[in-house]
């Protein structure tokens, strides 16, 4: 799978981890940084990640930060986007198939690295099931239309 990522400086404990990890799966990794301590701006992570998903450069977006709050906020204002914030398995398969999620985002302050790692399988391991989501997800696309035009 084609995946694209991005962190800011409060998510570096979990980058390496997710990004040996994802490499070791087989994965196609688009890397937006960031690598360093010093401290940015995660709007900008996100606008990289969230146009790789809508322009079809990758099938999904992995976004963290300190709380995975602001990265979440901030890549749903993306049309396309659906993005998810988690902190459990349960959370990220279902969001995956009852949303049709396209990022998961999380947070290092509370994830460990290999619980990032079990978050972002479950992730993947899901698919949208379709049926009567399918109804709902449209409805947010809708919503996302009349607010975003």
């Amino acid at each position: 799978m084609k995946i694209s990522i991005g962190f800011d400086h409060g998510a570096l404990p979990l980058r390496q981890a997710l990004l040996e990890h994802l490499q070791s799966g087989g994965h196609e990794i688009i890397d937006h940084g960031t690598d360093s301590p010093a401290s940015v701006d995660y709007p900008d992570f996100s606008r990289e990640v969230c146009k790789d998903v809508t322009e079809q450069r990758a099938e999904i977006g992995i976004l963290c930060c300190t709380t995975g709050i602001g990265m979440s906020m901030s890549a749903n204002k993306f049309k396309g986007i659906r993005a998810a914030l988690v902190q459990h398995e349960d959370e990220a398969a279902l969001t995956r198939r009852h949303n049709n999620a396209n990022v998961i985002c999380f947070g290092a302050l509370h994830t460990t690295p290999y619980e990032a790692c079990r978050l972002v399988d479950c992730f993947i391991e899901n698919a949208f099931e379709g049926g009567r989501h399918e109804r709902r997800v449209a409805k947010f696309m809708e919503l996302e239309e009349e607010s975003c035009s």
